[in-house]
């Protein structure tokens, strides 16, 4: 009830009848206490998103500023979408995802040093992999940057959260960017797509990747189900976005 309350407050602090009618007036398919009953209904999904995002962001964005955000993807979701159907929760998601990564991208939320940093490591990660011919273990990472394991796992989440802002801009480019629903048809390309790309995935690469995107879990939430580590958690799911990624730019 509290959330409801919260939730309802919020819609109607930064939402008012007044800028509704300016700002909504070309896609008013729901009325004001629809679309406010649409947002508590959904506003589990928005504290899910924000739950899984807070975890990589090191505290760059206040958890209760990145809801608001999320909240606001929300609502851009409802207006462009309409009437909320079975196919809502996914489209829903990316666009609450979207708004949070371009507020992050938008404050700059990794130092320009640490920015460097990560791209001194992941340079260092390349030259390890090409040395070996293979992918390195972790362990092998760890003694050869002489990296402590609670400074390996915050390199892996700050290329994770990289790679997932870029994976998810294309998957908001597959949805196309008007002030309108995907139709089925386009739906329905991007589900194949992202079909035939989970393919190219081992076993365990997709289990993380479904866990992540449509369970929605932590990688702290999926290392305790699959038994590894966070830091293995990221690294494999850096590695699967990756090559969906690939995939997806050459369709």
């Amino acid at each position: 009830m509290g959330d409801t309350v919260a939730y309802a407050e919020q819609y109607q602090e930064a939402y008012g009848a007044g800028e509704y009618a300016a700002a909504g007036a070309a896609a008013a398919v729901l009325s004001v206490a629809e679309e406010q009953r649409h947002l508590v209904a959904y506003a589990p999904l928005v504290k899910r998103i924000v739950r899984q995002l807070n975890s990589q962001v090191s505290g760059a964005i206040d958890r209760d500023d990145m809801e608001q955000i999320g909240l606001m993807g929300l609502l851009e979701a409802l207006r462009r979408y309409g009437v909320p159907d079975q196919s809502f929760g996914s489209y829903a998601s990316l666009r609450i995802r979207g708004a949070i990564l371009d507020e992050l991208r938008r404050q700059d939320w990794r130092p320009r040093a640490v920015r460097q940093e990560s791209h001194r490591l992941r340079d260092s990660v390349r030259a390890l992999t090409r040395r070996l011919g293979r992918e390195p273990l972790e362990a092998e990472i760890m003694a050869a940057l002489k990296l402590t394991p609670e400074a390996y796992q915050e390199y892996q989440l700050a290329e994770n959260a990289e790679l997932i802002a870029s994976f998810d801009d294309i998957l908001q480019d597959s949805l196309g960017q008007a002030d309108s629903a995907p139709s089925p048809e386009e739906q329905l390309m991007v589900r194949r797509s992202l079909e035939q790309a989970l393919r190219t995935l081992d076993e365990r690469e997709q289990r993380v990747v479904q866990m992540y995107y449509e369970f929605e879990l932590s990688y702290k939430e999926i290392a305790a189900v699959l038994d590894l580590s966070d830091a293995r958690v990221c690294q494999l799911n850096k590695m699967a976005l990756g090559k969906m990624k690939a995939m997806l730019q050459d369709k």
